[in-house]
């Protein structure tokens, strides 16, 4: 592959089940594997419209799409051909609908508070936040979305066993459980997964990535 394929290998990818119903999202590398077995077909929305493609057809319309390739597309050079990364995928034989509530965990709940401590308000990587109980775990705290919020190293430190309250500190704002899946939600900002709109903005979504 070439140098760039690195790049686009990172991108992700929306599933579909069967229904057209957004159930997942997943890397490159998977989506490529579930069209070169032809368990899935790539999706591309175009002025409202739905068309459907499998890995011969998406093959050769890559051919064409590469000479008008758009900022925000990323492409894949094989020793053989260059073939466009799909943003959709749909499943042709899955029909379980989407999860009904968010996935509590880490990951989400991270990217519910943009990766920024609730309490000092900076903005970190994840690699230095930490996950921290409003009511302690001490004293009957729960782990649930309402009383667990991101927090860098040095407020969490600062807080202790205690409550924020008793520790002089305070919330940039009441923790809530997301309706959508904060995940998602980060990716919808980006212009390149702008057609993942059509499946997810009239929809009560919470899928999840693998």
């Amino acid at each position: 592959m070439s140098p760039g394929a690195g790049h686009a290998l990172d991108a992700s990818v929306l599933v579909l089940n069967k229904f057209y119903m957004a159930v997942h999202v997943i890397s490159v590398r998977r989506a490529f594997c579930l069209l070169f077995k032809n368990l899935a077909e790539v999706i591309t929305v175009d002025d409202g419209r739905y068309a459907s493609f499998n890995f011969a057809s998406w093959r050769e319309v890559s051919h064409v799409r590469a000479r008008y390739r758009e900022p925000d597309d990323d492409f894949i050079r094989t020793v053989h051909f260059e073939i466009q990364v799909p943003r959709i995928i749909r499943l042709l034989m899955y029909d379980r609908m989407p999860r009904q509530t968010v996935k509590f965990n880490r990951r989400n709940l991270f990217a519910r508070d943009g990766n920024r401590c609730q309490y000092c308000g900076k903005k970190s990587s994840t690699s230095e936040l930490s996950l921290d109980h409003i009511i302690p775990r001490s004293r009957g705290g729960r782990a649930t979305w309402d009383n667990i919020v991101c927090a860098c190293r040095r407020c969490n430190v600062r807080k202790g066993g205690r409550t924020p309250r008793e520790a002089g500190m305070s919330l940039s704002r009441d923790p809530v459980e997301p309706r959508t899946s904060p995940v998602v939600s980060l990716k919808l900002s980006h212009r390149k997964y702008r057609s993942w709109k059509a499946f997810l903005d009239n929809a009560c979504w919470s899928i999840e990535l693998e």
